[in-house]
C-alpha cells in the first residue's frame, strides 16, 4: 500500500480489516457515529474526527435477494451496528431467502485476493464462527 493510501481513510479502514476488525469513524463535535469512512464528519464537516472498532454486533434494517439468471441469490442488507452506524452489507452461511429484518449477525472478513481487497460480512449469531 502506498503512503498516501495508508493514511486516506480507505487505508486505515482497510489495514483495520486485515487485522479482522470493522472500523468506524465518530465526530467528536455532535458525538455521531458514521460509515464509509471519510476525511470529514457527514453532518458537521468536522475534521474533528476519531477512529473506533466496533465490537462487529448488530441487526439487520433491510434485505433483499438478488437474482442472477442461472445462480443462486444473493442477499444484500443494511445492517445497524450497536455502536450506532449503519452499512450495507451481505448474511453469509444461511439462504439469502432466509436472511430476516430483526436479525443477530456478526460481523466477519471476507478475505481479498490480489483483485479485491479484504471487505466486511456478516453472519447469523447462532452461526457465528
Amino acid at each position: 500500500m502506498s503512503s498516501l493510501l495508508e493514511k486516506s481513510p480507505l487505508g486505515v479502514f482497510q489495514a483495520h480489516l486485515a487485522k479482522g476488525e470493522l472500523a468506524y469513524q465518530v465526530c467528536l463535535d455532535d458525538n455521531k457515529p458514521f460509515f464509509y469512512p471519510r476525511a470529514y464528519a457527514p453532518v458537521t464537516g468536522s475534521e474533528n474526527i476519531e477512529w473506533r472498532v466496533s465490537k462487529g454486533l448488530g441487526t439487520v434494517y433491510t434485505t433483499t435477494a438478488v437474482h442472477y439468471k442461472g445462480e443462486p441469490p444473493l442477499n444484500v442488507a443494511m445492517i445497524d451496528l450497536d455502536e450506532g452506524f449503519r452499512m450495507m452489507s451481505r448474511v453469509e452461511d444461511i439462504d439469502s431467502m432466509q436472511v430476516k429484518i430483526g436479525m443477530r449477525v456478526k460481523f466477519r472478513v471476507y478475505p481479498g485476493n490480489d483483485k479485491q481487497a479484504p471487505y466486511p460480512v456478516f453472519t447469523p449469531v447462532e452461526n457465528a464462527k
